[in-house]
């Protein structure tokens, strides 16, 4: 027969609870004992304290005063608790955060990434793998040169697909590159950035020799290479292809410092950018995500002015928007790291099968961004990723009738500017 130690037990087994501070732990103890929380009122519990703990929002211990309770009538008490809780909690997610006095100096330790070279079969080129009809979708191919990445983005979604303590090189790479046979007559837009920087590692392991030498041999592509790094050596080096195109991921100096752990500060990257341009090759730049927090929008306003005074639009071939996106398992594991957070503190809902910001939010953000390059609109191809087909006419105005129509007209501008 099961004792109420095996039911508390058995609710607490895969959470997070033993993450807790010993405090804490023996808290939730008491608020089992006290009130009999059931099963998923325990997970509960649990979850909403290491939130509070990830976020810097304090101790839930400090939100829940038991000795004011009156314990005589144990439901209503109950429920009046848990009711307090969830609202101090729903409170904490639907305002925007605060960075002042939030530091991941002493919490965030490295995962110790290891590289590792093997021979494989097959070659990783297919489509976005998050890709989806819900959201409107530029049909972008994906080639991974890399599997996993040595940044640490707090909310990186490559941390579901891949081994996070280890990068893995194909041995095989520029053997199987060699093999890909693409149709002469039909234009294609590759991307080496999905599944791992593509700058970070330079040429190691000849990768960007057999990139290169891949964009050479079919001029109708365009090959972009994303990144969050300033390592641009190979490119200033060399001879680049001019279906080339060089993009940077680009965040606020607050966002890179607390969340983007280890990746090149803004600085770097906009001047790495401004390098490569004065080489000749295109750029562009990806704001994903764009994340709310006090006074997120103009600092994000200081740099979209920043690129338009130090670029000009025939150097940029694309300007995106995006925001937090999360499933489940990549919200589990942001859990259960060793480091805080607060990236996920945000109101959460249910956008065509994934978890993101409400619409209210997301127009302001992206109607915002799109406004302020009004100075390069009609001349840099801007574009939603992976957001649903109904912001598009909210933010820009317009918006495209499928996933082929949109990846047409991007294509077709990208061509046109490397022409240029």
């Amino acid at each position: 027969m099961k004792t109420d130690m095996d039911k508390f037990n058995n609710a607490i087994k895969n959470s997070n609870f033993y993450k807790l501070s010993d405090r804490e732990q023996e808290f939730i103890k008491k608020l089992y004992n006290l009130y009999h929380l059931s099963f998923q009122e325990i997970k509960i519990v649990t979850i909403i304290a290491n939130d509070f703990k990830i976020w810097n929002e304090g101790s839930i211990v400090e939100f829940i005063d038991i000795e004011d309770t009156d314990i005589k009538d144990i439901k209503q008490a109950k429920k009046r608790i848990l009711n307090s809780l969830k609202k101090s909690y729903e409170e904490l997610k639907n305002r925007p955060s605060s960075y002042k006095n939030f530091t991941t100096k002493e919490e965030y330790h490295p995962r110790g990434v290891k590289t590792q070279t093997v021979q494989k079969d097959s070659l990783g080129l297919g489509d976005c793998p998050v890709a989806s009809e819900k959201t409107r979708c530029c049909n972008l191919l994906t080639l991974d040169a890399v599997e996993s990445c040595g940044f640490d983005c707090s909310y990186c979604s490559i941390q579901s697909f891949y081994n996070q303590n280890r990068v893995v090189f194909n041995k095989n790479f520029a053997k199987k590159l060699k093999e890909i046979k693409l149709d002469p007559k039909k234009r294609y837009h590759i991307g080496t950035g999905q599944s791992s920087d593509s700058l970070m590692w330079g040429n190691k392991e000849g990768i960007l020799d057999a990139l290169f030498e891949f964009a050479k041999e079919n001029p109708n592509i365009i090959l972009e290479f994303k990144t969050k790094s300033d390592n641009i050596k190979y490119l200033l080096e060399n001879d680049v292809p001019k279906n080339i195109v060089a993009t940077w991921s680009l965040n606020t100096p607050v966002i890179i410092k607390n969340e983007e752990h280890l990746t090149a500060s803004l600085e770097k990257r906009v001047n790495s950018a401004r390098k490569v341009a004065d080489k000749g090759v295109k750029v562009g730049f990806h704001f994903h995500p764009i994340v709310r927090y006090e006074n997120y929008l103009e600092e994000y306003k200081e740099i979209f002015k920043n690129l338009q005074d130090k670029f000009s639009s025939d150097e940029v071939c694309m300007v995106s928007f995006g925001t937090l996106t999360y499933i489940k398992p990549v919200l589990k594991q942001i859990r259960a790291r060793e480091f805080k957070t607060k990236i996920y503190q945000m109101p959460l809902v249910d956008v065509e099968g994934k978890l993101s910001y409400p619409d209210s939010i997301k127009i302001e953000m992206f109607k915002t961004a799109y406004e302020s390059f009004k100075n390069w609109h009609g001349k840099v191809f801007f574009y939603l990723c992976m957001e649903p087909h109904r912001l598009w006419r909210e933010c820009f105005g317009y918006e495209y009738k499928n996933n082929n129509e949109f990846e047409k007209d991007m294509i077709d501008s990208y061509f046109k500017k490397v022409e240029l």
